[in-house]
């Protein structure tokens, strides 16, 4: 099992859900709303100065899923350019499902 974290800038929104929607993965957590800077996107924290804020994911799926969730992102942030969008996995080591 893996965890995947994808942190994204929110005008995304929707083209994030259709990526996760067209790889099959329907449970996820999503947290929205959040602050933060990157290397390419620059610094969202949702005022005047630094505007924008992100959102984040966390969806736990095995590793072939995963695998083809990472595939998916990096083609979006291929689409979408400048616009961030990153993808962290790390093992799932327990779960209570």
């Amino acid at each position: 099992m893996k965890m995947v974290m994808i942190v994204y800038n929110e005008a995304m929104d929707m083209e994030v859900m259709e990526v996760l929607h067209g790889c099959v993965l329907r449970n996820y957590t999503k947290i929205p709303g959040v602050f933060g800077k990157g290397n390419t996107s620059g610094t969202h924290m949702g005022d005047d100065i630094w505007p924008g804020k992100n959102n984040i994911l966390y969806i736990s799926c095995n590793d072939e899923d995963a695998k083809q969730l990472l595939i998916c992102v990096k083609n979006l942030r291929l689409k979408l350019g400048r616009e961030g969008i990153k993808a962290f996995t790390w093992n799932l080591e327990e779960s209570t499902e």
